[in-house]
């Protein structure tokens, strides 16, 4: 469908990559992976027509529609949410506006032989078909069910998108994409700004609706539920593997092994073809083997070995300094704006030592309560902050805060003290930045490397309770698990606000889910939690009390009525929106269609056989029409199968 040819990328002289080919087809689900900095972003960004390569080309089919979400993006504030998303549908709606415009045409006109008016029927039916192909009628539908998935509520839809905050907006520009439904869907870290249940609804629309997707993530979990090939930039070039991420790491380790046994070989056959030369170079009787010795030495292509790790990141916190036995304690504690209560009555102890996460959807105040801990807003009840506790604080936008326009070396130098400041570039070092990034100025930086920046910073001071609001957005799968690891071994007290479900597991030991303005403690890990919670919600459909005017006696009799019956009473107890009117009204009509056909086909079938059994009366008793008696009678009690069914979900439906 797509085609990349020969890509190459430069900046100020220094390749990027180089000779870069593959093909996107039809179902590809592409991760593209590789370490900050390998050009992921940049490659997305070519093939969105962005920016332009340095050399190759990227062939993109007349009317092949392509869909770009960046890591970063400026949105309009000039209508609501709705009315915003609404555009995804804008050639739709240009359709059906032309078409009305041609009815009131056609309406006015009376030339009913001309060829004008021939065209205008054509024309007409050409657009009726195409909005029927659209099905257009499930448009509010679709953006009621994609704005819902993606963590919006139904109070939000009609909301200013001016009073969303940044993470929010990228929500409805990735809204509109999916409901574009593109022929090649290009999407660069779209989880950074979702919860986990927001993630688990995308895993869900990818796998099941979408079109061909590339995407750029360093979600483990996501990439291994989404995808079905991986795409590594590596040292400048593409691999192309039509396996999941998972699959992807054993098989790039294999072949890295490979590759080094190989080498290692190589390396051992070129030294012993020098000590050769070396050690018979003046010996005339051996000339002629010293001189097929050089010519076997230059015709010897050097194997490569794929880089698996040339960072020298090496990550590890400041011994902490030991706090009180209780680092955080919290009792009551809420936080309102207004009118709107984010939590409330929240109450638990963190003990020293201990790692635990904050886990809920947006807006329910994972990140307003770390506020309120470290001091930034007012709030109520109590929050008692243990004794000779330091707090270490990494803000959700922590790699944003920083100037933009002094160089990396400045980031560092400007809050640097002591002797630090005589070792602030074996730190950047270490931090995987070397000779050549130390003068670049900050906003040239990829998102991964201005968040291993931003992490540097932090650990320039001691600190016993560490605070990370999504400490992983923008950083690759290898420094993901430097990081993981550097907590993990850290002695102090962690609290980690993260939906990345990978790096929570085996990291914490206790998760406080935040929703409907309360706080609630799970102990175990993030997987125990999620099981859990499902459970949880299964358990409650199936106490939840249900009741009907019609039926007070059946209400009576079955208090406890199976979890589908609770959901259809508790569906049936609201007024229908008017997008679920609609669909109801759909189905309703698919289910009279099917009544009528099993109908029609009863009364063909009947009249058949009243005209077989006249011949049969008459005489005619071959084997043929015997066997057609046969074939009548069953397929009449199949069609009176359907009609019983059809007539009975009909039912149903109108009741």
């Amino acid at each position: 469908m797509v085609s990349v040819n020969n890509l190459g990328v430069e900046f100020s002289a220094r390749p990027l990559f180089g000779d870069v080919s593959f093909v996107i087809n039809k179902s590809d689900r592409i991760a593209l992976v590789g370490k900050n900095g390998a050009g992921k972003s940049t490659l997305l960004k070519i093939l969105a027509g962005m920016q332009s390569p340095s050399a190759g080309s990227v062939s993109v089919p007349n009317g092949v529609s392509v869909g770009y979400l960046p890591q970063e993006m400026r949105t309009s504030d000039d209508t609501t949410l709705v009315g915003e998303v609404r555009k995804a549908f804008s050639d739709r709606l240009a359709r059906q506006a032309e078409l009305d415009a041609l009815n009131a045409q056609l309406a006015e006109r009376s030339d009913y032989e001309s060829e004008q008016y021939a065209a205008l029927i054509e024309k007409i039916s050409y657009l009726s078909e195409r909005i029927a192909m659209d099905n257009a009628d499930s448009m509010d539908a679709e953006i009621e069910r994609t704005l819902t998935g993606l963590g919006f509520s139904r109070s939000d839809f009609d909301r200013p998108t001016s009073e969303f905050s940044g993470g929010w907006r990228m929500r409805v520009e990735l809204a509109k994409l999916l409901l574009r439904r593109p022929e090649l869907l290009l999407l660069d870290e779209p989880t950074n700004h979702l919860d986990i249940e927001s993630i688990q609804w995308l895993e869900q629309f990818l796998a099941s609706k979408a079109n061909a997707v590339l995407l750029v993530s360093h979600d483990r979990a996501f990439l291994d539920n989404v995808t079905n090939r991986t795409i590594e930039i590596n040292c400048g070039r593409a691999y192309d593997y039509k396996v999941n991420y998972s699959r992807f790491v054993e098989l790039r380790k294999e072949r890295v092994e490979q590759q080094m046994r190989a080498y290692e070989n190589q390396q051992k056959q070129i030294a012993d073809i020098k000590a050769f030369i070396e050690r018979f170079r003046y010996q005339a009787t051996k000339a002629i083997q010293v001189q097929s010795r050089i010519k076997q030495l230059e015709k010897i292509v050097p194997i490569e070995v794929d880089e698996v790790d040339n960072s020298r990141l090496r990550l590890k916190f400041p011994p902490a300094p030991r706090s009180g036995d209780f680092p955080l304690i919290l009792e009551n504690v809420g936080k309102a704006y207004g009118d709107h209560q984010v939590f409330d009555h929240a109450e638990f102890t963190i003990r020293r030592g201990e790692k635990v996460a904050f886990v809920g959807k947006n807006g329910e105040g994972k990140s307003t309560l770390v506020k309120c801990i470290m001091g930034e807003i007012p709030f109520t009840g109590h929050l008692k902050v243990g004794h000779n506790v330091k707090i270490g604080y990494f803000a959700q936008n922590q790699a944003q805060l920083l100037d933009q326009e002094i160089s990396v070396f400045d980031t560092i130098d400007r809050v640097a003290t002591g002797d630090i400041r005589l070792k602030i570039r074996d730190l950047l070092g270490a931090f995987m930045f070397g000779q050549e990034d130390v003068d670049k100025k900050v906003k040239v930086l990829s998102g991964g490397e201005k968040t291993r920046l931003a992490m540097l910073r932090l650990l320039l001071e001691p600190m016993n309770l560490l605070i990370l609001d999504e400490p992983t957005n923008h950083l690759d799968m290898r420094t993901k698990d430097i990081l993981k690891d550097a907590i993990r071994d850290f002695e102090g007290t962690v609290i980690v606000v993260s939906h990345d479900r990978q790096f929570l597991d085996g990291l914490v030991e206790k998760v406080y889910e935040f929703g409907g303005g309360r706080v609630k403690e799970n102990l175990g890990g993030i997987y125990d939690f999620l099981r859990s919670k499902r459970i949880a919600e299964l358990s409650e459909l199936e106490k939840r009390p249900v009741t009907t005017e019609s039926q007070p006696q059946a209400a009576t009799a079955s208090p406890t009525p199976p979890p589908a019956a609770a959901d259809s009473n508790e569906a049936s107890a609201r007024p229908l929106s008017y997008a679920e009117q609609k669909e109801r009204d759909k189905v309703v009509r698919r289910a009279e269609k099917a009544v009528k056909q099993a109908e029609e086909q009863i009364a063909a079938l009947e009249e058949r056989i009243a005209s077989i059994e006249e011949k049969m009366s008459g005489g005619e008793c071959g084997g043929d029409i015997l066997k057609e008696y046969d074939d009548c009678r069953r397929q009449l009690d199949e069609a009176m199968s359907r009609w019983e069914e059809a007539s009975e979900e009909l039912e149903n439906l109108k009741s």
